[in-house]
């Protein structure tokens, strides 16, 4: 299973940020430690193309964050301070998302240790989301097959405003979210089928509403490509997640969800989304888990 990673996703940022910028990092030294992957099966990617980030985010807000130059609104809005590295590392996090797209269509089930970037709008980024990966990579396969038809799973614990804003009205995207309540001055652009959970939702009731409603997605809408932003956000040790999800709650719900698309034979390109652990190494070990159940279940369906 090809995994796409870059040592530029780790930015230095302030001390004491709320970011973990090493999850990345860290995640990656585990897979390999383990034995999960082998250091063939990370593959070293560069930049984006930033005529495809236009495609997707208002020209003058890319070169704001090219050229450093955020103002002080749009660094409070995004959570991130305009460094000059800044561009680097998130075009280069676009560009892992999209080969791990491309990846996941020929070969089953592909990954970005990164990625899921959801918050992003057309003209701003919004909570540590700088680029909407995940739209700048649908638009390039739809360049290349424009009547692919892609569903997007958001099981982070945060709604996915950016995404759905970017991909509203396009027929051939399917847009699922299961996330806390929004906040009362979020924007309101809703996806395909948004549910909503209670906030400190607990396991049991957090993955029956998971399980039924993605089935009723999948029912109604038959994808070529699934997109997961898988995100981590929803332990309960979760410092902004507002979920009450154990371990073996997490666990569960990649079993099932990704045993589904494996099995159905629907390519699946798994992204990190959230993870804000009060124990910082274990946002990477929760991270880790998502791949290590990936590569395992792809692996047990090739030997069918």
């Amino acid at each position: 299973m090809r995994c796409f990673y870059s040592t530029e996703l780790e930015l230095q940022l302030p001390a004491g940020h709320p970011f973990p910028m090493d999850k990345f990092r860290v995640s990656k030294d585990m897979l390999l430690e383990n034995g999960i992957l082998q250091p063939e099966e990370i593959i070293d990617v560069g930049t984006v193309d930033p005529f495809l980030l236009r495609r997707v985010h208002e020209a003058g807000y890319v070169q704001r964050i090219q050229t450093g130059t955020l103002d002080r609104r749009e660094q409070i809005i995004l959570g991130l301070p305009s460094l000059p590295g800044l561009f680097l590392r998130s075009a280069t996090e676009v560009e892992a998302t999209r080969l791990a797209c491309h990846a996941a269509l020929t070969e089953g089930v592909a990954a970005c240790l990164a990625g899921g970037n959801h918050r992003a709008f057309h003209e701003r980024g919004e909570g540590f989301s700088v680029f909407n990966d995940v739209a700048v990579a649908i638009r390039d396969l739809q360049v290349k097959q424009p009547n692919i038809r892609i569903m997007v799973v958001d099981t982070d614990a945060q709604p996915g405003e950016g995404t759905h804003a970017l991909l509203a009205g396009d027929p051939r995207v399917f847009t699922y979210s299961i996330h806390v309540p929004r906040r009362p001055t979020a924007p309101t652009a809703a996806g395909s089928l948004s549910v909503e959970t209670v906030r400190y939702i607990e396991g049991e009731m957090y993955l029956n509403q998971l399980f039924v409603s993605l089935a009723r997605a999948l029912d109604t809408f038959t994808p070529d490509l699934v997109i997961w932003v898988s995100g981590v956000n929803n332990h309960r040790n979760d410092r902004l997640g507002q979920m009450q999800l154990s371990l073996k709650d997490l666990q569960r719900r990649d079993e099932v969800l990704l045993g589904a698309l494996i099995r159905n034979r629907i390519p699946v390109a798994v992204l990190y989304g959230g993870g804000y652990n009060r124990q910082p190494e274990f946002t990477a070990k929760l991270h880790r888990n998502t791949i290590a159940t990936a590569k395992r279940l792809a692996a047990a369906h090739r030997g069918l």
